[in-house]
């Protein structure tokens, strides 16, 4: 009998000690999910808010000379409301452009602002006619041509500046165009927009326009200044 309390003695001690070991065992196994990190990406972009800075707008067509052009627009619809509207944000353009961006056109420009300034009281009574509008628009966008222009020009080196040229010349051909009577001038910005056209070739090609362009771009201006 004693040798089977013994023997029983001796299980039921070492069932104690495996169930201990057991309970050690569940108490210090860490479990996987303190152990098991997420893996951290390298140059992984973190969640954060983006704020539109000024390059966003870049593409919205907000000039001094589309806002003329939509009050020109308006008044041929008989919205008087729109095209005040439209001419005093065309003003308020134009003013802005002289003070930023100065050159010898910027006494042209404010005057043409002042002009257009004359017309706005004669909107709501219906005094004021399309042609009236149309030539005070074009003349303002002579100004601003011829301002945009000569701001290159004062810059330096006209390498590489050919779409920025033709973009002012293109313009200051079109209120000529809605000007009539300018086939002189007209025929100058032809000749000028052949030649900086070149510019941007790169090479030899632009180097041996560039003096060209110049002179030719400054027979423009001239002309422009004549006609304001």
């Amino acid at each position: 009998m004693k040798t089977i309390r013994f023997r029983v003695g001796v299980a039921l001690t070492s069932l104690s000690l495996v169930a201990a070991t057991i309970s050690s065992a569940q108490v210090t196994t860490p479990s996987e999910s303190n152990t098991l990190a997420k893996p951290t990406v390298i140059g992984a972009i973190k969640d954060t808010s983006i704020t539109p800075g000024a390059s966003a707008t870049t593409g919205q067509d907000n000039t001094a000379t589309a806002h003329l052009d939509n009050a020109v627009a308006a008044l041929n619809k008989g919205d008087k409301a729109a095209t005040t509207e439209e001419l005093k944000s065309g003003i308020a353009g134009l003013e802005a452009e002289a003070q930023s961006k100065p050159t010898s056109f910027k006494d042209k420009i404010l005057a043409q602002a002042g002009k257009l300034k004359a017309l706005l009281p004669l909107i709501p009574t219906g005094a004021l006619g399309n042609g009236v509008l149309g030539k005070a628009v074009s003349l303002a966008k002579l100004a601003s041509g011829g301002n945009q222009l000569e701001g290159i020009l004062a810059a330096g080196s006209l390498l590489g500046k050919g779409s920025q040229l033709t973009s002012g010349l293109s313009g200051i051909g079109s209120a000529l165009g809605a000007l009539g009577g300018q086939s002189s001038g007209q025929s100058l910005i032809s000749t000028a927009l052949s030649t900086v056209g070149k510019l941007d070739q790169g090479g030899l090609v632009a180097k041996a326009a560039e003096p060209a362009a110049k002179t030719q771009i400054g027979s423009v201006l001239n002309m422009v200044k004549g006609i304001l």
